[in-house]
């Protein structure tokens, strides 16, 4: 935990939060620059509600709609290709394999979201008409997601050696942080709508946060050390790990006590798993039950999943559960609100593993280990610790907040990049951070790890989720998205 040698721009460039915000601020300048007239997203590929084949691909901007649909998405791939190979180069990853692994990945990917679009899977019933179809599964944007997933778990525990060779680029962490700093520009873009419910929506989400973080961690850890009786490292880490964030937090709190490595190793697949678990049976759940306090299931979810990557996935599923559930009784909820309820509070506690590990560390070194000569603890630890990826999502937030309250004469203009960065864009890096999840999702590592993921799941779903449901009702009860329109 020491702090010497260690600078405030440490791992800018070989850090995969630091290249979250580079690749998530390329995209945003260029978008930024539609403010003067050009359009330089308008590329990008997207995919469109289709019957017929050819119709359910397009260049995103209008700047280009003479783009064939095919050359767009080999501008796309190029693109982000050159993008992600860089920042696979400064992070010393393999380039060869990466290469390798994000080519077939962007191609499932693509291909997935493609036939998810198609009409019979999205379209709801009122739109039916408009189709010419007579039934549909209404699953909205959803059945994109699900597909990504279903396939990315298909090659990770049925295909494992095709798998292995995908390792390299499969990322979710990386490619959701990415698309939580394109959130950023949508969230600015729905302040301009809706300045008020999204300022609530922050306050109140930073308060069920610190509300729920005090509750969760303290009780997780005596769980773990009164009933399964695990000695005072593992139950840090894996409270930590259930409690605030997932990986990050498990690796920030074995660092800060200094946990024998073995254990956030082990924390960490117990983790990826049960994220998985999650991911497939909370949206539709709560979705379920739910579906008249959207807000307040979005929030619970931004507690209850854990990892960035597994809660703005289930966020995104439940988003376009609810939607196409609403739309089926002729409400329709603008896109975006419930699923920044979600990354919103999974954004605070992020914010939180910093502090948080901090404060152990101090704990630790003062209370529990108590030994001479202990290394300083300097304040710039919060600083290393803090995901910096947030960083990017609020910048752009309040960029683009900043020009509806200063510059409104150049709304319209900006909206025409901040349109593609933040739809097809972010969608896509969505869509990326589903089919690695599966990829990179084992379900047999399970195996052997009986009493740990006995307590995970006894905290999980008899502590945790409880608690962020009735906190999350308590913050945000009678909170409704916006309207379309």
């Amino acid at each position: 935990m020491s702090s010497v040698n260690k600078k405030w721009y440490s791992g800018m460039l070989s850090n995969e939060d630091w290249w979250a915000v580079w690749l998530g601020m390329s995209m945003f300048v260029l978008g930024l620059l539609s403010i003067t007239g050009v359009d330089l997203v308008g590329w990008m590929a997207k995919t469109s509600t289709w019957v017929n084949p050819a119709d359910g691909l397009k260049p995103a901007g209008k700047a280009y709609s003479d783009m064939h649909p095919i050359i767009s998405l080999i501008v796309t791939y190029l693109v982000f290709t050159a993008l992600t190979t860089t920042g696979a180069y400064f992070m010393k990853l393999n380039v060869k394999k990466f290469l390798y692994g994000w080519t077939i990945i962007f191609a499932i990917t693509w291909a997935a979201w493609f036939i998810g679009h198609e009409a019979h899977f999205k379209a709801v019933p009122s739109d039916w008409d408009k189709y010419g179809i007579g039934w549909g599964l209404a699953l909205g944007g959803g059945a994109s997601y699900m597909l990504a997933l279903a396939i990315g778990l298909f090659i990770g525990n049925f295909t494992k050696g095709f798998a292995k060779t995908l390792y390299e680029a499969a990322k979710p962490e990386w490619y959701i942080k990415t698309a939580i700093v394109f959130l950023g520009i949508k969230v600015g873009l729905m302040t301009m709508k809706a300045a008020d419910f999204a300022f609530e929506l922050a306050v109140s989400g930073m308060a069920a946060t610190f509300v729920a973080y005090m509750l969760f961690w303290p009780i997780v850890y005596t769980v773990g050390r009164k009933i399964f009786k695990f000695p005072r490292q593992w139950a840090a880490v894996l409270s930590s790990g259930i409690s605030i964030c997932g990986v990050s937090a498990s690796v920030a709190t074995a660092g800060a006590i200094r946990a024998r490595p073995l254990i956030p190793v082990m924390v960490s697949m117990l983790i990826v798993v049960f994220a998985m678990v999650e991911l497939l049976i909370l949206p539709p759940l709560f979705t379920a039950t739910l579906d008249h306090e959207p807000i307040v299931a979005g929030s619970a979810m931004g507690m209850t999943v854990k990892t960035d990557g597994a809660d703005a996935a289930a966020g995104a599923v439940m988003e376009e559960m609810m939607w196409a559930k609403a739309a089926a009784n002729g409400v329709e909820y603008e896109h975006g609100w419930i699923l920044t309820a979600s990354v919103m509070t999974k954004v605070w506690i992020d914010m939180f593993i910093g502090l948080w590990a901090f404060v152990l560390a101090i704990i630790w070194v003062k209370c529990v280990e108590k030994k001479p000569g202990q290394s300083h603890i300097g304040k710039s630890e919060i600083w290393h610790r803090f995901p910096k990826f947030v960083l990017g999502y609020i910048f752009t937030w309040v960029v683009y907040m900043g020009i509806a309250f200063w510059g409104p004469d150049l709304v319209e203009a900006a909206k025409v990049g901040a349109g593609t960065v933040q739809s097809p864009m972010r969608k896509m890096m969505f869509m990326l951070t589903f089919v690695s999840i599966g990829v990179i999702t084992d379900f047999s590592k399970l195996k052997g790890m009986g009493k740990l993921a006995l307590y995970y799941a006894v905290a999980l779903f008899l502590i945790i989720t409880p608690i962020a449901l009735v906190v999350a009702y308590l913050f945000h009860h009678g909170m409704m998205p916006p309207l379309a329109g």
